[in-house]
């Protein structure tokens, strides 16, 4: 993933081709429509009202949001892939959507790169990995090495087959030569009850479902994915620091932006990116990303692309050597 100096240094970039929109002069000149591709009250769902909310009061037209939830979010995507290339129609991607839908889905029904322009980096969710406080095991490096004195002797949870949870913790056993049992549910939810209640004994994901229950001594947090520690979870390390062989560099953040369709125009896009980084600053927005645990990242559409193609490949490593297939 890329990190934080790509992102500034990306935004380092000459003015935005707004004089393109303002000779156009009908843009936007009505509402403009968001797809979630999730059932709402998800992080996509609350980022994007919260975008949604900023972007209308700067564009002067209503954002409507709208659900299309089914194939891990690949229903909406494909949806939001054939609207009319016009800047009216944005969909909400995130790492499951743009990265690892194509080496899940045999004959997905949109390319992420091909079929969409990135419009804005929006947030980074961190994943946390957790622990039932049963389990002996105070640190990473503890946790590797129970789970390598007795493979498959621990069972970790996820949100379902191909679930940024399931595809997060594969990366780790990947990267760290392991063997953990995985329990799959039918969302995130279910999963966490199951982990307190120590029939899975672990779970790696992102940090709003599980910080209530870290901060009531109810979990043990052992580490973090993102590249630096958390100013909510500051005593947790990142899985980098741990010094285990094949940690070095250990970066799985969830990350959600916004992507047009193909063919949009660049002064559409300009526009629309300005704006979303205007909003992301503002005391709004930040607000409703703290409460999801999430970290604002403003950068520009070619920033995003990069990482939309850079991530692609690196989790169909993780897939193909998790051997992972869909219920």
């Amino acid at each position: 993933m890329l990190n934080r100096r790509t992102v500034l240094a990306g935004l380092a970039t000459g003015p935005l081709a707004l004089a393109g929109v303002s000779a156009q002069g009908t843009f936007p000149s009505r509402p403009l429509r968001i797809i979630v591709p999730f059932t709402p009250g998800g992080s996509s769902d609350v980022l994007a009202r919260a975008i949604g909310v900023e972007l209308g009061k700067a564009l002067g037209q209503p954002v409507l949001i709208d659900n299309v939830p089914g194939a891990g979010g690949s229903v909406g995507a494909e949806k939001a892939s054939k609207a009319p290339a016009d800047g009216y129609t944005l969909l909400m991607g995130h790492i499951g959507t743009l990265a690892i839908n194509p080496s899940l889905y045999p004959k997905l029904g949109y390319d992420p790169v091909r079929s969409f322009t990135p419009v804005a980096w929006v947030a980074r969710v961190p994943n946390v990995l957790v622990v039932n406080t049963s389990v002996p095991a105070h640190t990473l490096k503890e946790l590797i090495a129970l789970a390598k004195a007795k493979p498959g002797s621990l069972a970790y949870g996820s949100g379902g087959n191909g679930s940024a949870a399931h595809t997060t913790m594969e990366y780790l056993k990947m990267q760290t030569g392991t063997s953990f049992l995985h329990i799959p549910y039918r969302g995130t939810a279910p999963a966490v009850t199951d982990l307190l209640g120590g029939q899975v004994q672990v779970l790696f994901t992102g940090i709003p479902a599980l910080l209530p229950h870290v901060k009531a001594g109810k979990l043990r947090a052992l580490a973090v994915s993102s590249p630096r520690r958390l100013a909510l979870l500051p005593d947790v390390p990142t899985v980098a620091e741990s010094g285990i062989a094949g940690t070095k560099g250990f970066e799985a953040d969830q990350w959600y932006g916004l992507v047009a369709p193909a063919g949009t125009p660049a002064d559409v896009v300009a526009l629309l990116n300005q704006q979303v980084n205007k909003a992301l600053g503002s005391e709004e927005v930040r607000a409703r990303l703290a409460a999801e645990g999430a970290e604002a990242t403003p950068a520009t559409p070619q920033v995003f692309g990069r990482l939309i193609a850079s991530e692609i490949p690196r989790w169909e490593r993780v897939v193909k050597n998790a051997r992972i297939k869909l219920d």
